[in-house]
């Protein structure tokens, strides 16, 4: 246990980070539209062309607002009419976690629609990003995310997950489709794939453009109790795996048309999800043939070498990172943890496994390099060898 507890520090870390009040440049550029993420009818929060967030909210008794994002607090101005209103700095492409903070209290932005992450349903917003061409809603044939309950005798409860069927599965009632399990991250849940992670656009305009094949995906919460803040020394892997291998896959395999081999099932995750799937398919092989670990560690020489019949077995490693994450290593601060991912991978491809290395770039441990983890990721599952 010791071993697994110090990588889920360094992610929580990693994560969370100080916030700070800065000030933000006075030359702004005055091209605020309202976020796509805002509820119906509400006019901010606002994103400019530079990516800076412009929030606003009424609090006449309030003494200070905040704009909390990206771990850093910024200061907004009360008007006369007591509207307080402020902007960032510019952000990173892509989804954004944030709230407000007034007079000490975090609180929701109430004209954000909420999205749960730091183990909280909370405010969020998009980013508009040069490459969102991957995730956009267009006019092609669309698949399916279905909510389902499926019994967990060990944790003596039903469970859910979400299940993402591709196009066409309700026609071609003979197909069979591959499955891709693919977890979250800390402090998220089930919920994060299906909707900051945008999964079925992503694999609808894949499949669309003949980029991948259909495969299922399904997207299960990671944990077995509710950990809180601090008590992450409480987390072992064995129940989820309990879970994962005992009771969801068999539930899949049971009502939905999948192909069921080792050949045809992949488990993937962002940050303690992808630490997670490191360890569940590192222990079985014969299940999974495909791993795939974005912002979350990385298959070393020694694993492929300890791991009785990984080359046999294994039919790609994917690892992922943000290009900020890979910066912050080399800056000396922190970064990917379990040795440099890209030397890992280079030295298990000499080894003669099938691996890639990707880096998403301008982003760090963040949404956007998870997408695009996404994208990458499934155009090589699953390739007839």
């Amino acid at each position: 246990m010791k071993h697994t507890l110090l990588p889920l520090l360094i992610i929580v870390l990693w994560i969370s980070g100080t916030c700070q009040a800065q000030p933000v440049q006075t030359t702004v550029t005055e091209d605020f539209k309202p976020s796509s993420t805002n509820q119906p009818g509400k006019e901010y929060p606002m994103v400019n062309s530079e990516g800076r967030v412009r929030a606003s909210i009424s609090a006449p008794e309030a003494h200070r607002v905040q704009l909390d994002i990206s771990a850093v607090k910024y200061d907004l101005t009360k008007d006369e009419n007591g509207v307080w209103t402020g902007d960032s700095a510019p952000q990173d492409e892509g989804f954004h976690y944030y709230q407000l903070w007034i007079d000490g209290a975090s609180v929701p932005d109430p004209g954000s629609i909420y999205f749960y992450g730091a183990m909280r349903w909370g405010s969020g917003i998009e980013i508009p990003a040069h490459d969102q061409d991957i995730y956009d809603l267009k006019n092609v044939p669309h698949g399916q995310i279905r909510e389902i309950l499926f019994p967990s005798e060990s944790t003596n409860t039903s469970r859910r997950a979400f299940v993402y069927t591709p196009p066409g599965y309700e026609k071609n009632l003979d197909r069979r489709y591959p499955v891709l399990y693919l977890q979250h991250g800390w402090g998220e849940n089930e919920y994060g794939w299906p909707n900051q992670g945008k999964t079925n656009l992503i694999m609808d305009n894949l499949i669309a453009s003949g980029k991948t094949e259909p495969f299922i995906i399904v997207m299960t919460y990671g944990m077995t109790n509710e950990v809180k803040i601090g008590g992450l020394r409480n987390f072992d892997i064995n129940p989820f795996q309990t879970v994962l291998i005992n009771e969801l896959i068999p539930f899949i395999d049971d009502n939905f048309r999948t192909l069921s081999d080792q050949p045809n099932r992949a488990m993937a995750g962002l940050s303690m999800g992808g630490f997670e799937t490191r360890l569940i398919t590192l222990k079985n092989l014969d299940i999974f043939s495909h791993i795939g670990l974005f912002s979350g560690g990385s298959i070393s020489p020694e694993d492929v070498l300890s791991t009785p019949g990984f080359k046999e077995k294994v039919k790609l490693v994917f690892v992922s990172y943000g290009s900020r994450e890979i910066e912050n290593r080399r800056s000396g601060g922190r970064g990917p943890f379990g040795g440099d991912p890209k030397e890992n991978t280079d030295a298990i491809i000499k080894e003669g496994v099938n691996a890639y290395f990707y880096v998403s770039p301008n982003t760090a441990h963040e949404w956007q390099s998870w997408r695009r983890s996404l994208y990458e990721f499934a155009q090589l599952l699953f390739k007839q060898s």
